[in-house]
């Protein structure tokens, strides 16, 4: 079957196996690998992307649900050599530890920026509670996200 979709501001038309998952498509068909495969149940948010405005684990995600959809994975942050303000918050507070579940984090930091611009702890931690980081302990990507949000709200 045909997936018609928007990824990462770019309209795409694939030809996809109807069983196959989101994630799928982006790392394998769009050779997007930003976003990563970690336990391939939904459970560490590794693969964690927007569709439609919304945090979604891809790996949960049959292919063809995206059809029409709009998709932001991490490579979407940026511009260029710029990276987006989540990001930089990400390396600036050493959030990134090993990277493998950061762009996940990154994504789901993103989702709830644009729900609430100024989260106290406990939304953020709501907010994150899908994604998990086997090299620390929170403290750092806490410390990433309240700066991305005051830098975002231009108070900081």
């Amino acid at each position: 079957m045909k997936l018609n979709c928007v990824v990462n501001g770019r309209r795409i038309e694939r030809e996809i196996d109807p069983e196959s998952r989101l994630l799928d498509v982006l790392r394998e068909s769009l050779h997007l690998t930003g976003t990563k495969e970690g336990c391939g149940e939904g459970e560490c948010g590794a693969c964690t992307v927007l569709m439609d405005g919304r945090a979604v684990n891809s790996c949960l995600v049959l292919a063809p649900q995206a059809e029409g959809a709009e998709i932001l994975t991490i490579e979407g942050l940026s511009n260029g050599r710029t990276l987006h303000p989540i990001q930089q918050a990400f390396v600036e507070t050493g959030a990134v530890q090993c990277g493998f579940c950061t762009p996940g984090f990154i994504m789901s930091t993103v989702a709830l920026l644009n729900e609430v611009p100024d989260p106290t702890d406990e939304e953020i931690l709501a907010a994150l509670e899908g994604n998990l980081c086997r090299c620390t302990g929170y403290g750092k990507i806490v410390e990433a996200v309240k700066l991305a949000a005051s830098r975002m709200r231009g108070a900081g």
